[in-house]
């Protein structure tokens, strides 16, 4: 049997050994580009379609350069297209919302640190950045002012002279005297004028059998002396 030589003036090893072209690095590469570090990612979508939807999910194992670009591109679908239907309103929101967890995810996944096999996803622009994105957002912030506003102002039943109040501490309308209104009507802000003023326009006048003459218009109550007894006003002068 041979002996081996004592002291070898080589290395063990004298050439570099095959292997993986990158250190290797714990955990699945990335399904996309097969990049590592990479972590398994849940991004949702939505879309209405008036009277129908469909509900999107992509998960898979992403880099943090892919799963970016995979949420940018989500939430921009979503924000665009993701409103149009009635229960879509509700379900768009809690989309968004739900996304923003699965963002904070992929915040704390490291920069990849191995090459990839082909080029990652480009992940654009912010969202905050991208004028289609914010259209929507921009027309629905309008509609939840616009929409209470106009209700305030056109909801009311009530009649005008609930809504427009003579002025305070105006002395009452007798019978025989005149007035004069400062407001167009159907809305009154009658005054005491003397009625050979240039400024009298009405005769203040009882009514008769609960009514007023042809012609005459009802004083509101805030004006009569006792504030139940309703005058008239009949014109002395057009």
């Amino acid at each position: 049997m041979s002996t081996p030589y004592p002291h070898s003036p080589y290395p063990a090893y004298p050439y570099q050994q095959p292997g993986a072209p990158y250190p290797p690095v714990p955990g699945s590469a990335c399904e996309v580009c097969g990049a590592l570090p990479a972590a398994p990612v849940t991004v949702r979508g939505h879309q209405g379609m008036v009277v129908m939807m469909r509900l999107l999910r992509r998960r898979e194992s992403l880099c943090r350069t892919c799963a970016l670009a995979v949420f940018r591109q989500m939430q921009r679908d979503t924000l665009v297209r993701g409103w149009w239907g009635p229960l879509s309103l509700l379900i768009t929101p809690a989309t968004l919302l739900l996304n923003l967890g699965a963002l904070a995810r992929i915040r704390r996944l490291p920069a990849p640190a191995t090459a990839a096999w082909r080029p990652p996803l480009d992940p654009g622009r912010p969202l905050l950045r991208r004028p289609a994105a914010l259209l929507p957002l921009a027309v629905l912030a309008a509609l939840v002012i616009a929409v209470p506003v106009l209700i305030a102002a056109g909801g009311s039943d009530e009649p005008s002279k609930v809504r427009f109040q003579p002025r305070k501490n105006t002395e009452p309308l007798s019978v025989g005297a005149c007035a004069h209104n400062d407001r167009e009507w159907p809305h009154q802000d009658l005054r005491n004028v003397p009625c050979d003023s240039p400024d009298a326009q009405y005769l203040i006048t009882e009514q008769h059998n609960g009514y007023c003459a042809d012609g005459d218009y009802y004083a509101y109550l805030q004006y009569s002396p006792d504030g139940a007894t309703p005058l008239c006003l009949h014109p002395v002068r057009k």
